[in-house]
C-alpha cells in the first residue's frame, strides 16, 4: 500500500467527520487509534489475568479454533454474540444468561448462535482457574479469536468485566434490526460511547456470515407499503435474493461476493447497490457515512487497524450497576446461588 493512499483516505475519512450535522459537532474528527482508548485501562487492564491465569488467551484460542475449524460459520456468529451482548446493559456477558425472560429469550436474540462454544471454554477454564475469569471476558476474547480465524485482524484485549446478575428479554429490543436510518444508527452509536467512524467499520462485519431472509423479505416485495422492491437493490442482485429467500426462515449471505474472506468487499458492494440490510446500503447513501465508506473500501489495512481500535471501544462499554453488583459466574448461563 502506498504511504500516500493511505494518508489520503485518512483525510477523506477524518473530512467526513467535520461536515456531520451540528448534532454530532461533538465527535473527535480524526481515526482514533488504541493510544487514544488508554483511559480503558481505569477500569480493565490489559494484564489483569497475567497472575490470575496466565494461559486464559491460549485456552480460549485453542477451543475458539477447535469449533471454528469443524463449522466455520460460527465465526461471523460469535463476533456478533458479542455485539448483542455490548450494547444492552454493557459487557456482562447478560446475553448469556438462560432463563425465561432473559434477553436470550427475546425475539431479537432468536437467531445467534455460539452460546454452546462458550459454554464449553468456561468448562475449560474452571478447571484450570476456578472462579477466576468472567464469562463477559471469555466472550470478548472469543469475538477476537473468531475474528482472526475468519482472516480478520488481531487486537489487545484489556480484562477484568464482571459478569451482570440481570437479563431482560425486553430489553434486546434496543439492538438493531437492520430497517432503522442512519441518523437513529449514529444515535444508538452515540449513546453507547461510539462514533459514526465506529458505526462504518463495525458494520464492515458484514463482510462474513449470513442474516435471516426474514430480515430482508421487506426489501424484496414490500418496500415502505409499496407493495414493490426497494428501488435501490441491483436488478441482478434482487433476482439473486428472491431465487434464495423463498422462505422468511432461510439464510443469506451479508456479502454476496467473498462471503467467507475478511475483507473490504462489503464496502465495494454497497458502491453497487448490494447492500444486503437497508441499514447497509444506507451507509453508501447518507453524506455523513459515505466517505468513510469509500475511504475503507481502497484501504483493506485501515479497515482491519480500525476495525480492532473499534472492538476495543465496543467491548470496553460498561454498565456501572451491572459492574458493581456483579460476580464471576462459575456456570455462564446461570447467575451463581
Amino acid at each position: 500500500m502506498k504511504i500516500s493512499s493511505f494518508i489520503i483516505t485518512l483525510l477523506v475519512i477524518s473530512l467526513s467527520m467535520s461536515v456531520l450535522a451540528d448534532d454530532y459537532s461533538s465527535m473527535a474528527l480524526k481515526v482514533p487509534t488504541l493510544e487514544d482508548l488508554s483511559g480503558l485501562e481505569d477500569d480493565l487492564s490489559y494484564s489483569f489475568y497475567h497472575e490470575r491465569c496466565h494461559d486464559v488467551e491460549g485456552i480460549i484460542y485453542r477451543k475458539v479454533k477447535e469449533w471454528v475449524y469443524k463449522d466455520p460459520t460460527l465465526a461471523p456468529s460469535l463476533l456478533r454474540l458479542q455485539y448483542h451482548d455490548c450494547v444492552v446493559r454493557g459487557c456482562d456477558a447478560s446475553i448469556l444468561l438462560d432463563h425465561e425472560g432473559s434477553e436470550k429469550s427475546s425475539n431479537a436474540s432468536k437467531s445467534l448462535r455460539g452460546f454452546e462454544v462458550i459454554d464449553d471454554i468456561k468448562a475449560e477454564i474452571e478447571k484450570k482457574c476456578p472462579k477466576t475469569v468472567s464469562c463477559a471476558d471469555i466472550l470478548t476474547a472469543v469475538a477476537r479469536d473468531a475474528t482472526v480465524l475468519a482472516g480478520g485482524p488481531y487486537w489487545m484485549i484489556p480484562y477484568g468485566r464482571k459478569d451482570g446478575r440481570v437479563s431482560l428479554a425486553n430489553e434486546a429490543a434496543i439492538v438493531p434490526k437492520g430497517s432503522e436510518s442512519v441518523t437513529k444508527l449514529i444515535e444508538f452509536f452515540q449513546s453507547k460511547g461510539l462514533n459514526v467512524i465506529d458505526l462504518v467499520v463495525l458494520s464492515g462485519a458484514h463482510t462474513i456470515g449470513r442474516a435471516t431472509c426474514e430480515s430482508v423479505q421487506h426489501r424484496l416485495y414490500d418496500y415502505k407499503g409499496t407493495k414493490k422492491p426497494d428501488p435501490s437493490l441491483d436488478p441482478k442482485y434482487l433476482n439473486y435474493l428472491r431465487r434464495k429467500c423463498r422462505w422468511a426462515s432461510e439464510n443469506v449471505y451479508l456479502d454476496g461476493e467473498t462471503p467467507d474472506t475478511f475483507d473490504t468487499q462489503y464496502y465495494h458492494n454497497l458502491k453497487k447497490n448490494m447492500g444486503l440490510l437497508s441499514t447497509d446500503q444506507l451507509l453508501y447513501s447518507d453524506s455523513r457515512t459515505k466517505p468513510i465508506a469509500n475511504g475503507l473500501s481502497f484501504e483493506s489495512l485501515l479497515f482491519k487497524n480500525q476495525f480492532g481500535v473499534s472492538m476495543v471501544k465496543l467491548s470496553s462499554i460498561l454498565d456501572y450497576t451491572s459492574q458493581d453488583d456483579g460476580e464471576i459466574r462459575v456456570d455462564c448461563k446461570y447467575v451463581n446461588h
